[in-house]
């Protein structure tokens, strides 16, 4: 997920700066749930080209893992919206005890890091060790293997 936010770094700084411009936005404040919104679709349509296009993003590329229909065939783009959607369950339910709450600095990052090692968990309630939004979503995580190229560049 770091590697993930890394490059998604590079994408909402730029999609960012054009919702700015066209928006004539001055000040991050301005239009702040338009922004949300925006960045959440920007980061939707990357996320959901990937998969859709070959199972991967470029991090899951470097990690070698793809996620796949539940055949192992490519993932349609209606399961990839969906999975998209589910994924937020990692930062949803702690981001809600967070405003119901009304917490703030460390307490905040507190229950947020336990709602996202808590869905890390729900890997463990699965034989194949899948996340709780792939089984929802009917999707498959798998390990790529190791092509002989990369094996012999080693």
């Amino acid at each position: 997920m770091v590697y993930e936010a890394m490059l998604l770094f590079g994408i909402v700084f730029v999609f960012g700066f054009i919702f700015d411009v066209t928006t004539q936005s001055k000040s991050a404040l301005m239009l702040r749930h338009g922004r949300q919104a925006w960045l959440f679709l920007v980061i939707g349509a990357y996320f959901v080209f990937c998969w859709s296009r070959s199972g991967q993003t470029l991090a899951m590329q470097t990690w070698r893992i793809r996620v796949t229909d539940l055949d192992g065939g490519k993932l349609p783009l209606v399961k990839a919206i969906v999975r998209y959607f589910l994924a937020w369950m990692w930062f949803i339910p702690a981001m809600a005890l967070d405003y119901q709450f009304g917490l703030k600095e460390w307490p905040m990052v507190l229950v947020i890091s336990l709602g996202i090692t808590g869905w890390a968990l729900t890997s463990r309630l699965d034989k194949n060790g899948q996340f709780l939004h792939d089984k929802l979503a009917k999707t498959c995580m798998i390990q790529v293997p190791e092509t002989a190229q990369s094996s012999v560049e080693s």
